[in-house]
């Protein structure tokens, strides 16, 4: 490292610039730097002035983490999210606004093969957050059950019932319903479900299908396959479907990237979409709208999901609020891998 005259530090090399270089290239205490910087009474406005040009040529920043672990409350919300789900991608972006206009910084922590939900959450505890924001939870109401007792938690798109956990969530069942709605509006019948298997939603978009094609009529046609999260299991399932020999005429997924990996599997076996099978996802991340993809897709709110959790962890924090359920509803969002039932008769791929 280059030093200035005596051997202080190049006012040009901010790396790593610290009170004590400010204080010491300005003349002064630390003590008095620090009164300047706080923007506190005790120091005049020339020395402020001089005290703030130094600083910046120095180019100094103040160290936020320490400010914050040296206040009784760190003004954070800690938000757990897996890197396995596009959507988490969307509420995430909504989440930093959402936070800001209730005067609250957002601190992430992901959840990835090598690092589980629990570890995740902790770390989120030991920055000592003020609340948990649990993105999709995978952990057990009992795992739950202890974060909440620690600090206020929100689970957002999942339905649990812990107690001392909020929830905010999407209407899933309804998602799914309305899916299946349309595709019978448009002829199908012989509709199949790839499901999502222990992913947060996967149960209650299981039960919307099987009600939804009961109440239709077409419980003789339920079919479901196991699916998952990423464009690998929705070309799983797909390629199941095609060994079958026994195409259903609609296909809804678990969400849009399972919903890609069909399209594209159906794609490189001859299968036209929406010619002979119909196709629709779920979330409306950003993929579904893409001009080659134009995905038929069942769109979670996420500006309205993001505000009203950071909405329900600001209460909790201020007020003591009760933890409560608050559910979103879902729209569907119809594009172009949706079209009326084939005039073929037979299902059989050759």
């Amino acid at each position: 490292m280059a030093a200035s005259r005596g051997g202080r530090r190049n006012p040009m090399d901010g790396a790593g610039v610290t009170m004590e270089d400010v204080a010491r290239e300005a003349g002064v205490s630390r003590a008095l730097v620090s009164i300047v910087l706080r923007d506190v009474p005790g120091a005049s406005e020339k020395t402020r002035d001089h005290v703030k040009a130094v600083a910046a040529q120095l180019g100094y920043r103040p160290d936020h983490r320490a400010r914050l672990l040296g206040r009784h409350r760190s003004g954070m919300l800690g938000v757990s999210f897996s890197v396995k789900h596009t959507f988490h991608g969307d509420l995430v972006e909504q989440l930093y606004p959402a936070a800001d206009a209730e005067g609250f910084e957002v601190g992430l922590s992901a959840v990835a093969a090598t690092r589980d939900e629990e570890e995740s959450a902790e770390s989120l505890i030991n920055f000592r957050c003020e609340a948990l924001l649990l993105l999709g939870p995978t952990l057990r109401p009992a795992q739950l059950e202890k974060l909440a007792a620690i600090v206020p938690t929100i689970v957002m798109v999942r339905r649990v019932e812990v107690p001392g956990v909020s929830v905010v969530r999407t209407d899933d069942r309804d998602g799914v319903r309305q899916a299946v709605d349309h595709l019978a509006a448009l002829g199908h019948k012989d509709i199949c479900h790839i499901h999502g298997g222990t992913a947060a939603g996967a149960a209650e978009r299981r039960q919307g299908y099987r009600s939804t094609m009961k109440k239709l009529g077409l419980s003789s046609h339920l079919r479901e396959i196991l699916g998952g999260l990423t464009e690998e299991d929705g070309a799983r399932a797909a390629e199941e479907l095609i060994a079958s020999g026994q195409m259903p005429t609609a296909i809804t997924a678990f969400n849009d990237r399972c919903a890609l990996g069909v399209l594209i599997t159906l794609w490189d076996s001859g299968i036209k979409v929406p010619e002979d099978v119909s196709l629709v996802g779920f979330d409306d991340s950003r993929l579904a709208s893409l001009s080659h993809v134009d995905l038929t897709t069942v769109r979670q709110d996420a500006y309205g999901l993001s505000t009203l959790a950071v909405r329900a962890a600001v209460q909790r924090i201020q007020t003591g609020a009760r933890p409560g359920e608050t559910v979103v509803p879902p729209t569907l969002i119809v594009r172009g891998t949706t079209g009326p039932v084939p005039k073929r008769t037979s299902r059989r791929i050759k």
